[in-house]
């Protein structure tokens, strides 16, 4: 019956990608980076190697969820069934760190007749963070938010806010619905203008992103769900929408209002977890 399910298994993963050559240094590299800027991905890595077998201890193969594919684990049936472990969990809502052991004889349709041991490593990304609006509150969080492990994202349509990117934030000058980020984004809303606050929060919520906050006052959040309850927006969505953002803790400044920012984003990240 194994040899049954295995080779089952293979014909259905004949679309499995064609990892580009890479040795481990830079396998890490790679996977380093796009956790870096919100890219999931899992690694798989040769821990042991008994018998004959072509994998070597310390090689590795990346997937990411951007469809990265790079490595090797040594390649023929062990790297076959190792890709198709690697993208079971890149499908999984809470991966787990895992060993096989890949046994080289008529199960894998092979007659090496050793056995290769294999980790699968979940690389956790950072949080996408969409910040709509480069102004003085935004300044301050953006490069807090990076600090404390979101990928973050600045966009704002005015040429002279935009700002250089850097190594911790990227910024981005145009229109925010024309910005493409996963769904797993979390979407902070804080323009110069009250009716764009509007518009962008009614975008965010239509794309269904993790999480959506806005700064403003108390009185702007009761017009703020007024409008989208009069535009027949669902009230279980209405209900996400996390505004005025930030802990209660007396925020004025823009610095003080960032901190506020942070500890929530913190605190509703660690919730998930």
């Amino acid at each position: 019956m194994a040899r049954v399910i295995s080779l089952q298994r293979r014909e259905l993963r004949d679309d499995l990608p064609a990892p580009e050559p890479a040795d481990a240094a830079e396998v890490m590299a790679a996977a380093a980076l796009r956790a870096r800027t919100g890219i999931f991905g899992v690694m798989a890595t040769v821990i042991a190697r008994d018998g004959s077998a072509p994998s070597t201890p310390g090689q590795k193969l990346y997937v990411g969820s951007d469809s990265a594919c790079l490595g090797t684990v040594g390649g023929g049936a062990v790297e076959r069934e190792a890709l198709g472990a690697c993208l079971d969990l890149l499908g999984q809502a809470a991966p787990m760190h895992s060993t096989r052991t890949f046994r080289l004889g008529a199960e894998l349709g092979m007659c090496c007749g050793g056995s290769a041991t294999v980790l699968f490593e979940p690389i956790t990304a950072r949080r996408p963070c969409l910040i709509i609006g480069a102004g003085h509150v935004s300044r301050a969080t953006a490069p807090l938010l990076a600090k404390v492990g979101f990928a973050v994202t600045v966009v704002d349509d005015r040429q002279a806010w935009g700002g250089p990117s850097d190594e911790s934030v990227t910024r981005i000058s145009g229109e925010f619905d024309d910005v493409v980020m996963p769904r797993q984004t979390v979407v902070i809303v804080m323009t110069h203008d009250h009716a764009l606050d509007q518009r962008a929060i009614e975008w965010a919520l239509g794309k269904g992103f993790a999480y959506v906050g806005g700064i403003g006052s108390r009185a702007k959040a009761r017009r703020t769900r007024d409008r989208l309850e009069h535009k027949g927006f669902p009230a279980e969505d209405i209900a996400r929408v996390r505004m005025p953002i930030g802990v209660a803790v007396g925020a004025r400044l823009p610095d003080e209002i960032a901190v506020a920012i942070a500890a929530e984003l913190v605190a509703w990240r660690r919730q998930g977890e």
